[in-house]
């Protein structure tokens, strides 16, 4: 697993990558087909919409009345100075063909400016409001020019103004960026989505590997704690078998107290887990009512006495809060306390001392129980409330458990609804705050 694990990492991130950057290279490529078709489709309107221009009647320069067109010297006058395009067309009129033009072309909502430009008649030139500006602006507009003749081939090709329709249509990357909206996002949503599950991939093989290692740590930790009381129990029954400790009623008595005690430790053990699993199931059924904190923490001072006896230790207690009614179940409450004071004792140094005091804060009543013992580093105290998880204790091999007992009491604590805090310092020592709300 540690040397597979680095090994689909490395492969599910080369394809990632590997998956944005063909991603980036076809946006890419999109983004400069799109743009040369739009550029097609807009030359394609402007030749649609000049020839429209020279084809179109329009609105012809009013004759002066002494004009007779019948007469060959006016009707050749017509045919020598026909009006050019800006002449017969209002820069509305224009502006109302082109538009026609690119809208068959399925421009529906791209905006332009444009401009007739005349090379000979000045002032004769035609351009829409925002010409100059969007002209101006290069960097972000497209520009196409198509020559306007005569739409006749008479003789007065070549003589009539030579006109040029320009077209500008400004934003022009804007608006292919725009087209290609859901393209994109989709684009991008999908690569999110492909980051997303390498994520979490990474994140079942990490979880995985954990508790690969967590099964591993409970099996040699359940297999050394039952280990230890059957070997007992297995001697105890070979000495009971000898004949001088069957006449003996005070040998045989203390080799049953034996193989009981550590049949109770057994069952003790093995209640352990089952409750652990019951937590896990949310089967746990508490029996709330109000009770006094300080005659249950009492008791519990009284059942871990002799382990802090054994092991010459001081216990100091000040139960000085001034309010101690809590809604809680004794049997749990007790346990969590229990628990809390063996854990200081498990993880003691020499001269364990061991401190338990009480207070009111506000509506909460709060139990703190510091220690003397090894204390614990940063990323020990961030996960000691996990199931399983055990500090580790570097050469020291002397501290047993399955790693449920501040598992169990944090569940605990959150079924009444309370809060607990874990400090310490490495080598110095470990405070537990525990804190529970008042009842009336």
């Amino acid at each position: 697993m540690r040397k597979i694990f680095p090994i689909i990492t490395v492969l599910i991130l080369f394809s990632l990558l590997g998956i944005i950057f063909f991603q980036i290279l076809w946006i890419k490529g999109a983004l400069e087909s799109e743009e040369k078709k739009f550029s097609e489709h807009v030359s394609l309107a402007t030749t649609l919409a000049a020839e429209n221009l020279m084809q179109e009647k329009g609105n012809l320069i009013p004759m002066d009345k002494k004009t007779d067109p019948f007469f060959s010297k006016d009707k050749l006058h017509l045919e020598f100075f026909k009006p050019t395009v800006s002449q017969r067309y209002s820069a509305e009129e224009i502006k109302s063909i082109i538009r026609k033009s690119f809208d068959k072309h399925n421009l529906h909502k791209v905006l332009f400016e444009f401009a007739i430009s005349s090379n000979s008649i000045i002032g004769d030139e035609v351009q829409s409001e925002n010409f100059f500006k969007a002209n101006a602006d290069s960097a972000n507009s497209m520009q196409y020019v198509y020559p306007l003749e005569s739409p006749s081939g008479s003789l007065s090709e070549g003589i009539s103004p030579q006109e040029l329709l320009i077209i500008v249509v400004p934003h022009v990357k804007s608006f292919i960026w725009r087209s290609m909206t859901w393209l994109i996002i989709g684009s991008i949503l999908f690569t999110v989505i492909i980051i997303t599950a390498f994520f979490l991939t990474v994140r079942a093989l990490l979880k995985q590997k954990k508790l690969s290692e967590i099964k591993s740590d409970f099996i040699n930790n359940m297999t050394h704690e039952f280990k230890t009381p059957l070997a007992t129990i297995s001697l105890a029954v070979d000495a009971l078998k000898n004949e001088k400790v069957i006449n003996d009623r005070d040998r045989t008595n203390y080799f049953t107290g034996i193989i009981k005690e550590e049949n109770k430790r057994m069952n003790k053990q093995v209640e352990t887990i089952l409750q652990a699993a019951l937590l896990d199931k949310k089967e746990v059924q508490l029996n709330l009512k109000k009770i006094h904190a300080h005659d249950l923490i009492k008791s519990a001072l009284n059942n871990i006495a002799l382990q802090i006896g054994e092991k010459n230790g001081k216990l100091d207690m000040h139960l000085d809060a001034t309010n101690d009614l809590i809604k809680a179940d004794e049997v749990h409450f007790s346990n969590l306390v229990s628990n809390l004071l063996d854990n200081a004792i498990k993880y003691s140094k020499e001269n364990l001392e061991i401190k338990i005091s009480t207070q009111t804060a506000g509506h909460q009543f709060k139990i703190k129980i510091e220690d003397n013992g090894i204390g614990m580093n940063k990323e020990t105290l961030h996960r000691i409330f996990e199931k399983f998880y055990r500090a580790h204790t570097g050469n020291i091999h002397n501290v047993k458990g399955f790693g449920l007992g501040l598992s169990y009491v944090k569940t605990i604590i959150d079924a009444h609804q309370g809060t607990i805090k874990a400090e310490s310092v490495l080598g110095k020592g470990s405070t537990f705050t525990v804190s529970f709300p008042l009842t009336k």
